[in-house]
């Protein structure tokens, strides 16, 4: 005679199943850890690694400030579809990944950064996309940059400002000087960032401009704030 298995031990069994099974996922991933050598600072990064970039196990280049800094690839491909297509200028590219994803999508990118051996690895991490032949990378800190950039790109241009995980506070002087280029601009800000301070530099600006203030998830968690001033807001320049 069959018997039936209570509704309740049913449920402690797949409980206990479940714990088991991520049990042994944690354990994979730490053995997978020491074997490669991950620095603990950087371990939690390195197990999302593909969430940064779909491609690593292709020769994906980081550094270790790279590891906290760079934009995860879904927000990053988020981030140039509302680019528009055209010019792309990412102010402090890292290692990359945003400028990688605007080059699979606009007419040119002119990358910068200041430390020489991340645009080292920005021109390698290019390279595993294909796309180095449509970024110009630059040794160079933005703000000294930016008058002559100013004088080469037309007003259709996109700026586009990340700043550090670390950073809170939005720099009003920075803003102004992306503004010298063009009036559409994106940033990628933390997820605990003053919102009321970011929607002052819309009021501030002369004119005031469009702004619009994305959150951004990834795997369920808030991940970064993203704020879109001028023709980037409201998907005035999205890519169909």
């Amino acid at each position: 005679m069959k018997t039936e298995v209570p509704v309740q031990r049913k449920i402690r069994r797949s409980r206990r199943q479940r714990k088991l099974a991520k049990r042994r996922v944690k354990k994979r991933a730490k053995k997978q850890v020491k074997e490669e050598g991950v620095s603990p600072l950087v371990e939690k990064y390195w197990l999302r690694r593909y969430d940064l970039f779909s491609k690593y196990d292709e020769g994906v280049k980081l550094d270790e400030e790279g590891w906290f800094s760079v934009t995860p690839e879904e927000i990053a491909v988020r981030h140039a579809e509302r680019s528009g297509g055209g010019v792309v200028v990412d102010c402090f590219a890292g290692v990359g990944g945003n400028s990688i994803q605007f080059a699979k999508m606009c007419y040119h990118v002119v990358a910068i950064d200041i430390d020489p051996q991340k645009v080292e690895m920005a021109l390698s991490n290019a390279k595993v996309y294909g796309v180095e032949d449509y970024v110009d990378f630059i040794v160079g800190d933005f703000i000294q940059l930016a008058p002559s950039l100013k004088i080469t790109l037309s007003r259709e241009a996109l700026v586009r400002e990340c700043y550090a995980v670390r950073e809170q506070i939005v720099r009003y002087s920075l803003f102004q000087i992306a503004q010298t280029i063009t009036p559409n601009i994106i940033m990628f800000l933390p997820r605990n960032v003053d919102l009321l301070q970011v929607e002052e530099l819309s009021w501030l600006s002369s004119p005031p401009l469009c702004v619009e203030i994305e959150k951004n998830y990834l795997n369920g968690y808030l991940k970064g704030i993203t704020v879109y001033f001028g023709d980037a807001a409201f998907g005035k320049m999205e890519l169909s």
